[in-house]
């Protein structure tokens, strides 16, 4: 019996058996008459619903905050025992690789002085001598190609509420970068200048006034950002937070330049958006029956989610292309498939699932106007548990976030994930040639609750 044939209308957490959930929220200082349970419309299962609020309750009881920024080998000692580079999406191997992501590895070969030359590069890679891994299996997430290599600096999330930390590399810029597949000598000269002075320096301000991101993102909803295609407000918020902690320790030229290049970076907190998304859903990790999402990515081959009562299982499909607009000069003919870690961000409610909040990206995209932006965020609701209490929409009369991605809901209501992306270039070396939205598999999801019938 479905479990809208028992009980009709919205549910408030309290009224489903949740109490020491409605405690939880409360003693973070959440209004549990904010948090409503909407009742799926699939069977109904006891111990899955029990399995979700769980899983529910801890994305929404996190504390992440920004902490510092360390040497990958430093976090990540597998990258300093052996020749690993870490990529985007879920495990692939060389021979399958897209065009963006083997340039892109070829420039990290070459920048990590294990070859020459991008020719060598290839080869190296090619050999079977170089190690790859997801970002994901060691705690991390990279835009688009995602490459993490030994010697880059990492923006580390600290989650407070639960003790782990996650993850990714800081944002490269605008224009031909690595994490579109750049890789010739002018990716790989600020990649350098990032590792040996911006790096750094950010680290040592964030060891000195660290950043609570949850007020921060909220504020940058009421400002315009949903924090996956735009982040102008939320960057500008990160500069005035750490700017006096920053002059305190550089000089006047390293601070000219890095006041510079996040001013000049409208994406500069995609990257900490993206490590906070992480450490906010890896606690979810093994809930055993949870049905919730805790990551979506996508490697320009494959596309795969991991759900929390599955651990760390990938459920993987042939990824989708992005459907959007183009640089001029460029066309849908040009597109590589969709790639990254970071739709991480939808997966927490954010990016495409906060359209509403960001209707000028909605046209950015080619997904329509604010009416579409409207309608995504309300189709997004339909396929996740709740809405976030801290993270309010205005233009949604300030509800919340549609928050906790549930497999069977996708499954039941036909609705995929819609995710905002840029789009890469097919061919290696050339970059960003458009953005758009795209739209995660739904074979991924069925084949996530067909595991749960497995023993």
């Amino acid at each position: 019996m479905a479990i809208d044939a028992l009980l009709a209308g919205p549910l408030r957490v309290v009224n489903i058996g949740l109490e020491g959930f409605a405690r939880d929220l409360a003693a973070n200082g959440a209004a549990v008459a904010q948090v409503d349970w909407s009742p799926p419309r699939f069977p109904f299962d006891e111990k899955i619903e029990q399995a979700n609020a769980e899983a529910l309750r801890r994305i929404l009881a996190a504390e992440p905050v920004l902490a510092d920024v360390r040497r990958a080998g430093e976090l990540i000692p597998q990258l300093d025992a052996a020749r690993l580079i870490l990529h985007a999406g879920p495990p692939i191997g060389w021979e399958r690789m897209c065009g963006p992501l083997r340039g892109a590895i070829g420039g990290a070969i070459v920048f990590e002085g294990w070859a020459r030359d991008l020719a060598a590069a290839e080869t190296l890679a090619a050999s079977g001598a170089i190690e790859f891994a997801p970002n994901h299996h060691f705690g991390a997430v990279g835009p688009m190609t995602g490459i993490t290599t030994r010697s880059m600096p990492l923006l580390v999330v600290e989650n407070r509420a639960f003790g782990n930390t996650a993850f990714c590399a800081i944002n490269e810029g605008l224009g031909k970068v690595m994490r579109f597949g750049g890789n010739d000598a002018e990716v790989l000269a600020r990649l350098a200048w990032l590792r040996d002075e911006f790096g750094p320096l950010f680290g040592k301000a964030l060891r000195q006034s660290q950043l609570a991101l949850n007020p921060l993102i909220a504020r940058g909803l009421a400002m315009g950002d949903e924090m996956h295609q735009r982040n102008v407000a939320c960057t500008s918020l990160l500069l005035r937070s750490l700017a006096s902690s920053l002059a305190g320790v550089g000089d006047s030229n390293s601070l000219s330049r890095a006041f510079s290049f996040i001013a000049a970076n409208d994406q500069f907190f995609l990257n900490v958006a993206m490590a906070m998304g992480k450490s906010i859903l890896d606690p979810a990790r093994g809930i055993e029956r949870s049905t919730i999402v805790t990551a979506m990515a996508r490697n320009g081959t494959d596309f795969g989610i991991r759900v929390a009562g599955r651990g760390d299982e990938w459920f993987s499909a042939p990824v989708e292309m992005p459907h959007g607009l183009y640089f001029p000069g460029f066309s849908a003919a040009d597109a590589n498939p969709d790639m990254g870690d970071s739709a991480i961000l939808e997966a927490i409610g954010l990016g495409a699932f906060s359209m509403a909040a960001a209707p000028a990206v909605a046209g950015f995209v080619g997904a329509g106007g604010f009416g579409d932006a409207l309608a995504t965020t309300r189709a997004m609701s339909e396929i996740a548990v709740a809405r976030h209490p801290q993270w309010k929409i205005p233009a949604l009369e300030f509800a919340g976030a549609p928050v906790g991605i549930d497999a069977r809901r996708v499954v039941e209501t036909g609705i995929a994930p819609a995710i905002n992306t840029g789009i890469a270039h097919r061919r290696a070396g050339v970059g960003q040639v458009g953005a758009g939205v795209a739209r995660a598999p739904l074979a991924c999801f069925e084949k996530a609750l067909l595991a749960f019938a497995r023993p």
